[in-house]
C-alpha cells in the first residue's frame, strides 16, 4: 500500500512534511503529514491492494501516520467484509435449506428411475444395448456441466460479481457457450466410448448403430445442456435476490431437472433415429457435420472472457476423465440388468442423490476458499490435505457441520424416494422390506466415501492451483455414479444369494415363497 498526493492545476500549492526540529507539527511521537496550500487541496490515500480510495479537502490537512495506517486497515478491511458471506449458518438452516431443493431433486431422480425402467425395453435399447451403457455417461453431465456451471456462478454470486446487469448478461453469454462447447465434445466422446465398449462385449459392428449412438448422444447433450444452463442462471440469480446461499440450491435442481431432462431426450431422439436411419441415412453425418461446424463460434465467445477462457484452455481434463468413469459404470449397469432388471428403476435414484449432496459440500468449500484464501494456499491448521475421517464428518463446526446435515437429509429422503417407487410400482414390484434396508445401507456409504472424497480432493485442487469450481464436481459426480452402481448391484446379488432372485423374464424383483 502507498500514499499517493496530488496537487490541483492552481500554482504555489505544495506537500510539506515537518522538519525534525520543527516541534509546532510533533505531538509526542507521532510523525505527522501536513499539506499547507492557499486554496483546497485534495489529498487521497490509495489502498493499491484493495483499489479502495479515501480522499480529505482541506486547506491544511494533518494526518498522524498512526491514523493514516489505521484507515488505511479500516478500508482494507471494510473491502475483504463485503465480500464475505455475511453469518455462519447454523446446522438447522443448512439442512432446511437443502432439503427442499433435495426432495425436488429426488422426485425428479425417482421420475428419471421409472423412464429408464420403462425405456430399457424399447426396440432401440434391446437392439442397440450400447445406448444403456451411454446413459450413465450422457446423465453424467449434469455433474461435468450443469453443476459444475452452478458451482461456477454461486462462488460469482457469493463474492458480488453478478450484482449488475451488464456482469449478469456477460457471465451468461460466456458460460452458455462454454457448455455448448463441452457438450458437443463430450456427447460425440460418450458415444464413442460407449460403442467402443459395446463392440468388445458383443464383438458386432454396425455403421448405422454407431450414427445413431453419436448423434443421440450429441443433441441430447447440447439441448439439456443449454436448456439446464439457462435454469440455472435463474437459480442462482433469484436466490441471491431472495438471500439464500445458492451453494446450498443451485446445485440440487441442476441434478433434479438433469436426470430425466437427459434421460427423456435420450429415449425420445435415439428411437426417433433408429426409426428413420434407414430411410434417412444422410440425416445423421448431416447432424453431427452442422455440430461441429458451429464449434467455433462457441469457442470465439467463450474465449473473450477470463473465466470461461480458463476452463476452456484447461478444463477439459476433469470432463473427460469423469466421462471414462461414467462409463464404466454404465458398462456396470448393461451387465446388472441383464441379470437384474428390476435394478434400472433404483440407479438413477441412489447416483443422483449421491452426487447431488456431494456438490452441495464441494461448492461450499470451494466458496469459502474463494472469500477467504488465495488460490495454491489453504487456512491455518488445515495445510494437511488428506484429512482425519473423524474431524470431516465431527469436527465442531464448519464444513463438518454441513456433511451431518447432509447425511441427517439423506436417510428419510432416500425412504421417501424408494417407497415413492414401490407405490407407482405396486402392482408390478414386491420388494421385502430387507432391500429397503440394504439399499439404504449402500446409500450411506456411497455418500460417506463421496464426503470425504470431497474434503481432500477440493482441498487437493486449491493448493495445486486449480478452481475446485471447474473440477471437483465432474470427479465427484463420475465417482459416486461407479460406486453407487456398484453398491446397488451388490445389493441384489445379496438379495439373490438370500433367495430372492431377480427374475429376468419377468423383469422383477420376486419375494421369496414361504
Amino acid at each position: 500500500m502507498e500514499c499517493d498526493t496530488r496537487r490541483n492545476s492552481q500554482p504555489g500549492n505544495r506537500l510539506q512534511a515537518p522538519s525534525i526540529g520543527d516541534e509546532s507539527e510533533r505531538r509526542g511521537s507521532d510523525s505527522i503529514i501536513v499539506v499547507n496550500t492557499r486554496s483546497p487541496k485534495y489529498f487521497e490515500m490509495k489502498v493499491l491492494n484493495g483499489g479502495e480510495k479515501s480522499s480529505l479537502l482541506d486547506n491544511s490537512v494533518k494526518i498522524p501516520i498512526p491514523q493514516v495506517s489505521k484507515l488505511i486497515a479500516d478500508s482494507k478491511a471494510s473491502s475483504e467484509k463485503k465480500r464475505k458471506v455475511p453469518k455462519e449458518e447454523t446446522f438447522c438452516s443448512i439442512a432446511l435449506e437443502v432439503l427442499f431443493p433435495f426432495l425436488i431433486a429426488g422426485m425428479g431422480m425417482v421420475g428419471a428411475g421409472l423412464v429408464l425402467n420403462r425405456v430399457q425395453h424399447w426396440p432401440v435399447f434391446m437392439e442397440l444395448p450400447e445406448t444403456l451403457i451411454l446413459v450413465p455417461a450422457l446423465l453424467g453431465l449434469k455433474g461435468n456441466l450443469e453443476m459444475t456451471l452452478a458451482s461456477r456462478l454461486s462462488t460469482q454470486a457469493n463474492l458480488g460479481n453478478l450484482d449488475s446487469r451488464h456482469a449478469v448478461w456477460h457471465m451468461t453469454k460466456a458460460n452458455l457457450s462454454l457448455v455448448q462447447c463441452q457438450a458437443i465434445v463430450v456427447g460425440f466422446l460418450a458415444s464413442i466410448g460407449a460403442f467402443v465398449l459395446g463392440w468388445i462385449q458383443d464383438g458386432r459392428f454396425e455403421l448405422n448403430h454407431a450414427l445413431i449412438l453419436c448423434t443421440s448422444s450429441i443433441i441430447t447433450a447440447s439441448i439439456a445442456s443449454f436448456t439446464l444452463g439457462v435454469v440455472m442462471v435463474a437459480v442462482v440469480l433469484i436466490s441471491r435476490r431472495f438471500r439464500i446461499n445458492p451453494d446450498n440450491v443451485a446445485t440440487p435442481i441442476a441434478c433434479s431437472l438433469g436426470d430425466i431432462t437427459t434421460l427423456s431426450l435420450l429415449a425420445l431422439i435415439s428411437d426417433f433415429f433408429y426409426r428413420v436411419v434407414e430411410s434417412h441415412q444422410w440425416l445423421c453425418p448431416a447432424i453431427i457435420f452442422g455440430y461441429f461446424v458451429s464449434m467455433p463460434v462457441w469457442i470465439a465467445i467463450a474465449k473473450r472472457y477470463d473465466l470461461t477462457r480458463n476452463v476452456l484452455y484447461n478444463g477439459w481434463t476433469p470432463v473427460l476423465s469423469a466421462m471414462v468413469i461414467s462409463s464404466c459404470g454404465g458398462l456396470i449397469l448393461d451387465l446388472a440388468v441383464r441379470k437384474f432388471d428390476g435394478i434400472a428403476v433404483f440407479q438413477p435414484v441412489i447416483n443422483g442423490v449421491g452426487g447431488n449432496l456431494v456438490a452441495v459440500q464441494a461448492s461450499r468449500i470451494s466458496t469459502s476458499l474463494h472469500i477467504d484464501h488465495q488460490l495454491g494456499s489453504l487456512p491455518e491448521g488445515a495445510e494437511n490435505v488428506c484429512s482425519n475421517p473423524f474431524q470431516v464428518f465431527f469436527a465442531r463446526g464448519g464444513h463438518a457441520r454441513t456433511a451431518r446435515a447432509l447425511l441427517t437429509v439423506l436417510i428419510p429422503g432416500q425412504l421417501i424416494f424408494v417407497y415413492t417407487i414401490l407405490s407407482i410400482k405396486a402392482d408390478q414390484t414386491a420388494v421385502p422390506s430387507i432391500f429397503v434396508l440394504f439399499y439404504l445401507v449402500a446409500a450411506v456409504i456411497q455418500v460417506m466415501i463421496l464426503l470425504y472424497i470431497a474434503e481432500v480432493l477440493v482441498k487437493s485442487l486449491w493448493l495445486h492451483g486449480i478452481d475446485p469450481d471447474n473440477s471437483a464436481i465432474p470427479y465427484l459426480t463420475a465417482i459416486g455414479d461407479l460406486i453407487g452402481t456398484g453398491l446397488l448391484a451388490k445389493s441384489f446379488i445379496l438379495m439373490f444369494l438370500l433367495g430372492y432372485p431377480v427374475d429376468s423374464d419377468n423383469n422383477e424383483l420376486l419375494p421369496s415363497p414361504e
